[in-house]
């Protein structure tokens, strides 16, 4: 488990979409928002069925007068204005394929541009937290600083560090005070101006602070990062090295506290000269060779080195000197350089795990699978003994399950001073061989005695998953196995080899009902977390504190449990309210002391959150359960405090239950207002079993988190038209988040192989029930999804065109060809389940869709389902090529012999002897996609964002995508006025209009006689925001 004390950030897509804010918006009128003073002789109304003459008493309540309509600043707005999609009413084809960045209207930029909430860290003695202060999102110009894409990994040289990364601001101290409230905030103060902080850790006493400090002199060395500590009673920041020169490799593991008052450093060797030059002529071809025929499958991995350019490359960028250095400025070298990618001190502060890659590396594996040694030293950097030397593992199967083989999972057990745990496979790694035991964990000390074996601690039939520590009477350990959702917990004693284990927990993973929670951990003075016992009054029974999600039929309802070990009974202590709030329990805070804790010393951090009012975290004490609320964030989005929450529940036609949350907006009422335009967003899951599917996740109460990208934020778009002197604002959008599509395999049966059935069935329910509420207009319901719901937007337009007027697919994979050895959870390959890879593909399906499609991609996309294919042309008597160009030809079998070999070569033993012609294909599965679309006369629109991943970070990108979202919907969704049901007639054929912008790559195709000439360890955009920011 990771250290609560221990608090990293880095930018991802979710980064920013948990986050609530620290300051109130300056919006104004919450119900009205600002829009753009005009004169009448320029205003344009939207479609007249989105108003209704026939205006009830309750809706007056938002007219305005013209004239109050202003801009935030009292002047008249520009682009981007609340009235902009009345100009898109009237955009021609060519005004929206040059442009530049754009924003959306201000309802919706002015939620995404709002200051986010500071993340919160609890000291080891939890006596004071820690505000971690943060920005809005970043600028495109930190995406397009140069990086090294090596072994996987992405890696800004200026800096040292992974790119793309996030940093705070600013770090406030305050102390919690005995009546459960916060004191004054002390600010970390010395810093430089323009520090970037990032690799907050907390001392193990709680008096000190590390993290790392960078600047934005982009011309000055100085932007690497420097490592700095602070005082945390005055919160005087200083540098940890005296040195100027001596500076930090974040590249992998950083640094960490060895004792309270010595750090070990990954540091930049100071004898590293500048970076290798890439040589103007290579050595020879670039050649790899399976002469021994060895079976290696593996999936699509991104950003892989590729030559002995790379290899340099990325010795140079990943190799460190390893440096202890003390508070008191003693500064030690220890060991050699080497890519050192972990360091974990033991309980006892007297020896340091130290783990490293090295070469032979590998062109088809990123580095986690590198050659790893793990060695044992001292703590004051002295070598003890070699632990393992693991070779390269390229061969590790693609089944679920499967693992390297060779010591894994090396560990310190959390309740001793220096005592490793460790599982080894007992399969080879491979899940789809059968054999018992398939996994043992054993356990050994640091330094054993001359021939002391590794102990045997427990055999296991399923798949490892790790322990939870107590002592030696008491340790759980989990397996499971992912094929059949089994998992089980095992109760052992470490410490007795008589007692035999048992098992505790033997239940499905599907099963969200059955979950009996998971046991709350106390931190050691170590710094370590151990299951944490408790003590009744009167009673010599020992119990754990169970913390549970409590699924239930009517939504979460999270609890705490007195769980007696022995018996298994239990007493609930502590249950989310159920009627307005969802509670849940953050963190066990009376845990200062060793040893047991007593029931009425019990003390728990907890959140709170209702539909409309944001998360706010709070202490509770018994025996009493005293509350007391710690933060008071403001609402995030005041303009949508009163927005309508409903979890709904419904059926598939094959008896199904589904779920989904209907959001509506403010005031709005279906019996008067009539139905909206709806978006329907959502990413399908997979399951073994009907009833497990059928499942309620997620509560009711929990508050509407609203991500930088989220489908959410057209709840607070508006239409505007002119009655007399009057506005009137009326929001444009139903929101059904997240609605269940289960693609169910039972028994034996794969669940993809109906897929297309499976996924048809749950949005027709889905669609169906939003209009028999009679909040969804039939012919204008749009659907969406990001990853793997980009593949199902897509799926959904080719095969139920009758369901939806027009769909938005963001960072998709089309083409399941281009993933052959397994995607997503399928760890079939193509050549054992070529219908399935085919039926699944929308792209086999592109002269299908004829609904408005926009799609949406990064261009610098490294998801190993998404982006890059390296494609291998086979040597073959009959071809006289070697590069497979063109994935359409995998299906034709008249094309060229490449094609048919392609396919067949799994099932033939034709002599490959494959020092293979290797030919990188760069295929963006979007732009793949839109050209079989535009090639079928699709009216489809790509957009390509320049410096983006799978998930968008910059301002600029997250900007624009929504402003092509939005007015997708507005010209495809709120303005279709054609009936969604109607024939699909054929498509005219006839060539597509491409036109390519160098500033954002909107592309737009002609045809389908429209009016508009135009076109994811995957991760869904509705995840819940997590509880905390504090682990």
């Amino acid at each position: 488990m990771m250290r609560l004390y221990k608090v990293y950030h880095r930018l991802s897509p979710f980064s920013s979409s948990c986050c609530c804010l620290l300051h109130p918006f300056s919006l104004g009128n919450a119900r009205f928002p600002s829009s753009t003073l005009r004169s009448f002789r320029n205003l344009r109304t939207h479609s007249t069925n989105l108003f209704k003459p026939a205006m009830s008493a309750s809706r007056f309540n938002r007219l305005v007068p013209v004239n109050s309509a202003l801009a935030e600043d009292g002047s008249p707005a520009g682009n981007g204005s609340a009235n902009a999609s009345l100009t898109f009413a009237e955009d021609d084809d060519e005004s929206v394929i040059g442009v530049k960045y754009r924003v959306p209207p201000p309802e919706i930029r002015d939620i995404v541009d709002a200051p986010p909430l500071p993340a919160l860290s609890f000291s080891p003695l939890r006596d004071k937290i820690l505000f971690m202060k943060r920005r809005s999102l970043p600028p495109l110009a930190e995406l397009a600083r140069p990086e090294e894409k090596l072994a996987g990994l992405r890696i800004d040289g200026k800096c040292n560090t992974r790119s793309r990364m996030s940093f705070y601001t600013g770090i406030g101290i305050h102390s919690l005070m005995p009546d459960g409230s916060l004191g004054p905030e002390t600010e970390v103060r010395g810093l430089p101006d323009g520090a970037k902080i990032n690799f907050v850790t907390w001392s193990n006493d709680g008096k000190h602070l590390a993290f790392s400090v960078r600047f934005e002199e982009e011309e000055s060395s100085s932007s690497k990062l420097r490592v700095w500590v602070a005082d945390v009673e005055t919160g005087m920041a200083r540098p940890l090295f005296q040195s100027p020169d001596i500076y930090l490799n974040a590249v992998f593991d950083n640094y960490v506290w060895v004792d309270n008052s010595t750090l070990l450093v990954c540091t930049i060797p100071l004898s590293r000269g500048d970076p290798p030059k890439k040589p103007l002529v290579p050595s020879g071809p670039k050649i790899q060779s399976n002469e021994q025929k060895t079976i290696v499958q593996v999936r699509t991995f991104q950003d892989l080195l590729k030559d002995e350019y790379d290899e340099d490359l990325f010795d140079y960028y990943a190799t460190s000197q390893l440096v202890l250095a003390s508070l008191d400025g003693k500064v030690k070298e220890v060991g050699s350089p080497a890519i050192y990618t972990s360091l974990d001190p033991s309980p006892d502060e007297k020896y340091i795990l130290i783990s490293s890659i090295h070469r032979p590396y590998s062109f088809i594996v990123p580095c986690g699978r590198f050659p790893k040694k793990v060695d044992l030293w001292t703590a004051d950097g002295n070598f003890v003994r070699e632990l393992c030397d693991l070779p390269l593992a390229e061969d590790i199967p693609i089944a679920s399950n499967s693992v390297r083989n060779g010591m894994r999972s090396l560990n310190w057990r959390a309740d001793k001073p220096s005592t490793l745990y460790w599982a080894e496979t007992q399969d080879g790694g491979d899940a789809k061989v059968e054999v018992s035991p398939r996994d043992i964990v054993y356990t050994q000390p640091a330094e054993p005695q001359e021939g002391e074996e590794p102990e045997i601690l427990h055999k296991l039939d399923l798949r490892y998953g790790g322990i939870s520590w107590c002592d030696d009477s008491l340790a759980l350990v989990y397996e499971s196995w992912y094929k059949t959702r089994r998992t089980r917990t095992w109760v052992i004693s470490p410490g007795s080899k008589d007692v035999s284990p048992r098992i505790l927990f033997d239940r499905s993973s599907e099963d969200v009902y059955s979950d009996p929670g998971s046991p709350m951990l106390r931190r050691t003075s170590t710094g370590n977390y151990v299951i944490a016992k408790l003590r009744k009054e009167n009673d010599d029974a020992t119990y754990l504190l169970l913390n549970g999600n409590g699924a239930t039929p009517e939504g979460d309802i999270p609890f705490l449990d007195l769980f007696d070990i022995n018996t298994g009974s239990k007493e609930r202590i502590w249950e989310s309210d159920k009627e307005k709030y969802y509670e849940s329990v953050v963190a066990l805070l009376s845990d200062q002391k060793e040893g047991d804790i007593r029931i009425n010393d019990l003390k728990i951090l907890t959140s709170k959150e209702s539909k409309t009012e944001n998360t706010q975290y709070y202490i509770q004490s018994w025996p009493d359960k005293k509350l007391c609320q710690i933060t008071d964030f403001p609402h995030p989005y005041p303009q949508l405090a009163s927005l309508q929450k409903e979890m709904i529940r419904y059926e598939r036609k094959d008896g199904v239950q589904l779920t989904a949350t209907l959001y509506l907006p403010p005031g709005y009422d279906p019996s008067k207002d009539g139905p909206l335009p709806c978006l329907v967003w959502s990413y399908p899951g997979e399951f073994k079993s009907k009833d497990a599917a059928g499942q309620v996740r997620g509560s009711p109460n929990e508050f509407a988190g609203i991500g930088p990208t989220s489908a959410l934020l057209w709840l607070a778009r508006r239409h505007e038209t002119i009655l007399s002197i009057f506005a009137i604002y009326s929001f444009l959008f139903a929101i059904l988040s997240g609605p269940t599509i289960p693609i169910i395999g039972e028994g034996d049966e794969e669940a993809n192989d109906r897929y297309v059935e499976q996924l048809v069935a749950s949005a027709e329910a889905a669609v169906e029930e939003v209009i028999r509420r009679g909040v969804a207009h039939p012919n204008k319901i749009a659907v969406g999804g990001h990853s793997y719901g980009a593949f199902m937007t897509a799926n959904l337009l080719a095969h139920a065109p009758h369901l939806f007027c027009c769909g938005i697919a963001r960072s998709g994979a089309y083409n399941r060809t281009l993933t052959p050895f397994g995607f997503q959870n399928e760890d079939r390959t193509l050549w054992e389940a070529t219908n399935t890879y085919v039926e699944m593909s929308p792209f086999m399906s592109a002269n299908r869709i004829k609904k408005p499609i926009l799609l949406i991609h990064g261009e610098e996309d490294n998801n190993p389902g998404t982006l890059t294919m390296q494609v291998y042309g086979f040597p073959h008597p009959r071809m006289n090529y070697a590069i497979l160009d063109s994935p359409l030809r995998l299906l034709d079998r008249k094309a060229e012999p490449v094609t048919h070999f392609f396919l067949d070569a799994y099932h033939k033993s034709l002599p490959l002897f494959a020092y293979l012609l290797v030919g990188h294909i760069h295929t963006m599965q979007s732009d793949r996609f839109f050209n079989a679309l535009k090639g079928h006369g699709a009216l489809c629109r790509l957009v390509i964002l320049p410096f983006e991943s799978h998930g968008y970070s910059a301002r600029e990108s997250i900007m624009h995508v929504l402003w092509e979202t939005d007015r997708w919907l507005q010209k495809h969704c709120v303005s279709n006025t054609s009936e969604v049901s109607a024939d699909i007639g054929k498509s005219k054929d006839g060539e597509g209009k491409e036109v390519t912008d160098i500033e954002n790559k909107a592309v737009a195709a002609s045809g389908g006689g429209g009016a508009e000439l135009a076109d994811d360890i995957e991760s869904g955009q509705f995840h819940s925001k997590p509880r905390s920011l504090m682990w």
